[in-house]
């Protein structure tokens, strides 16, 4: 496990329902990402597909492992570097079951996978419609470290962040499909994500128009004390390198010590005052 990795925040404009261009977007920039000396490349939200794709959802999602994601793999191994990105998968079990999933691959194959615990539904936005919420938090040990991963919406909710941490997470990376008019609240809250974890936090959100909404891409590198190490450009498609010193993780506990200071009596008052609401 390396103490200092090198991201690839690939920002980009997904091609509607075009898998194949999505994909080799994915492997010029994995590429070029491995060119510059990364150890890990992220991609957005839904970023196989593209966000804004309604009941095409139900033609475009496959299972995982499956087809795409063993194109994705073929990526990894050719470029040896980890992939993070997201897609719409189907259930293996039943036939319209669908979750919006982020993806974790290695040079060496498929890791593992996250299902998005937070699905908006409220203004321009119907996830629930199309897609099952997730129920669990995942966090897997890689050669580059322990990452966890999230989704959008989440980022709204900070015991997925707390619960990525508390199982050993260095890194948390939330994958994005935001648009502009939620900017302010995203910028906000993912140092904010940052600094009660200690942990990096890499944000990785779509830009472009679809179907008349903006994404204003801004991806960006958290430090675990909230500063911001990296950020793309806003609206546009961009492309950025940058390092996380997993050293600099006991240095923020020490200076922040949120989690020596947890008091884990209070999380069952939260759960009883969240069932009564």
């Amino acid at each position: 496990m390396k103490d200092n990795i090198k991201l690839a925040l690939a920002q980009i404009n997904s091609n509607r329902g075009d898998k194949q261009v999505n994909l080799q977007k994915y492997e010029e920039l994995s590429l070029k990402a491995k060119s510059q000396g990364a150890d890990l490349i992220i991609f957005p939200e839904m970023s196989l597909t593209s966000y804004v794709i309604k009941d095409q959802v139900y033609e475009l999602a496959e299972p995982i492992p499956g087809p795409s994601v063993e194109k994705v793999e073929a990526i990894a191994k050719k470029a040896d570097i980890h992939i993070i990105f997201g897609m719409p998968e189907v259930s293996q079990k039943t036939k319209a079951t669908l979750y919006n999933t982020a993806v974790l691959v290695s040079p060496q194959g498929y890791i593992g996978k996250y299902h998005k615990m937070y699905l908006p539904t409220h203004s321009v936005f119907e996830e629930k419609r199309y897609f099952r919420p997730g129920y669990q938090p995942a966090v897997f040990d890689t050669t580059i470290g322990r990452i966890g991963l999230t989704i959008c919406y989440d980022i709204f909710f900070p015991e997925v962040f707390r619960l990525a941490r508390l199982d050993g997470a260095q890194l948390i990376v939330c994958i994005s499909a935001s648009p502009a008019v939620r900017r302010n609240y995203f910028e906000i809250l993912t140092a904010a994500r940052a600094i009660e974890n200690t942990a990096y936090l890499a944000y990785v959100n779509l830009s472009g128009i679809q179907e008349g909404l903006q994404f204003w891409g801004g991806s960006r590198l958290i430090s675990p004390t909230g500063d911001v190490l990296a950020k793309a450009k806003y609206d546009e498609e961009d492309f950025i390198c940058c390092e996380a010193d997993f050293h600099d993780l006991r240095t923020a506990e020490t200076f922040i010590p949120t989690l020596r200071d947890l008091r884990p009596e209070l999380f069952s008052k939260l759960k009883h005052l969240s069932e009564n609401i």
